[in-house]
């Protein structure tokens, strides 16, 4: 569907840069999400070691073929034995020509046991190193060719809005629903959902992070449905909360409240904002209201490859936001053992603002 425009080599290099201000001299990269996004990989076993000078991509003979046809700026090494080993090995072999003596690893990717393995078979005169989440760091700013890419996974998500409509109805089964959703979103060309659909209905749309169930949707009350697709290899997200039957007043106020929050958190965003900021937004409009205490998790998260990326739009969060940032903005409030309700739109980083992505309607639907 889409015709790369990635500059592999330029992720790359501004890797490499970062590396000596690190102190490292090589960095093993073993997250594949990661190796993704610095040679172009989508298989499932792979190490990239990136020095100061070379990078080096290592895979099994699963994925020879697959890492010819995808893999760039990279030398390419298929080996017979596990990724990491066979990269730890070329380290040793290589470091007279590598100059590596510090290398960094991605800590939070590794077991303990694969830790111990690499440990083992590097140099006795290789020191490893926990490295801080520098291709993360990268990750955060999207580049144009990425935005196009998660607006394409947005859309797509979002036209499949008007079928999750026409599968809630009174007696449905809450797993029922979100199969013919994402029965609909493969057959329109997601390569997968973002995560396991979420349909939550009455007293269970109290549930912040619920997953569809064997419970069969009620006759009255709120219906909580977040989804999303991916595209090309981009995560998409957004949430809607539907209601069955004409909503009570306080329901309704309830719906009102969350709406207002989720609108003053988007106005709050743009450059050099502290993503703590956008949180408090949300949450001074939904104190405002009487409902801060029933908002009970963070504003919103990045996207990309994955679904959940850096940064998290949260109380405490010190990340400073920058154009080409992409994130969701998703306050909710949460009346245990009544309903609950969450609204969640994605939104790109402009140079004076920001671009709401996500082109669903927000006001309460009513089935």
């Amino acid at each position: 569907m889409y015709t790369s425009r990635v500059n592999f080599r330029s992720r790359q290099a501004q890797l490499q840069r970062s590396l000596e201000a690190s102190r490292l001299d090589a960095l093993l990269v073993t997250h594949l999400p990661n190796i993704r996004y610095l040679c172009g990989f989508t298989g499932s076993a792979a190490a990239l070691l990136i020095a100061e000078d070379n990078c080096v991509f290592f895979s099994d003979g699963r994925y020879g073929e697959q890492s010819r046809e995808e893999v760039q700026s990279a030398r390419i090494v298929i080996a017979r034995k596990a990724p990491l080993l066979a990269a730890a090995e070329w380290l040793r072999l290589n470091r007279s020509t590598s100059g590596s003596s510090t290398l960094g690893i991605e800590a939070e990717h590794l077991t303990v046991a694969e830790r111990k393995r690499l440990f083992k078979a590097v140099s006795s005169k290789t020191r490893i190193r926990e490295a801080p989440p520098l291709v993360e760091q990268l990750r955060m700013v999207k580049d144009p060719d990425e935005i196009e890419k998660v607006r394409a996974a947005v859309n797509l998500g979002a036209s499949l809005f008007a079928r999750l409509l026409r599968a809630i109805r009174p007696g449905v089964k809450e797993t029922q629903a979100a199969a013919e959703f994402e029965y609909a979103a493969r057959s329109g060309g997601a390569e997968a959902m973002s995560f396991p659909t979420i349909i939550a209905a009455g007293k269970r749309s109290a549930l912040p992070h619920a997953r569809a169930s064997e419970a069969k949707i009620p006759r009255l009350g709120f219906v909580v449905c977040d989804f999303g697709v991916i595209l090309a290899g981009y995560c998409s997200d957004m949430t809607r909360t539907l209601h069955v039957g004409r909503p009570r007043r306080q329901a309704r106020r309830l719906y009102e409240a969350v709406l207002q929050a989720q609108l003053a958190a988007i106005a709050a965003v743009r450059p050099g904002v502290r993503v703590r900021e956008v949180d408090a937004a949300a949450r001074k409009l939904l104190q405002k209201h009487g409902f801060g205490r029933y908002f009970t998790h963070s504003t919103g998260h990045g996207v990309g490859l994955e679904i959940h990326e850096a940064p998290k739009v949260a109380a405490g969060g010190s990340e400073i936001l920058k154009p080409g940032m992409i994130i969701t903005i998703e306050p909710g409030a949460y009346l245990a053992g009544r309903y609950g309700v969450r609204i969640e739109d994605m939104v790109v980083v402009t140079k004076h603002g920001c671009e709401v992505l996500t082109p669903t309607p927000k006001e309460l639907v009513e089935i």
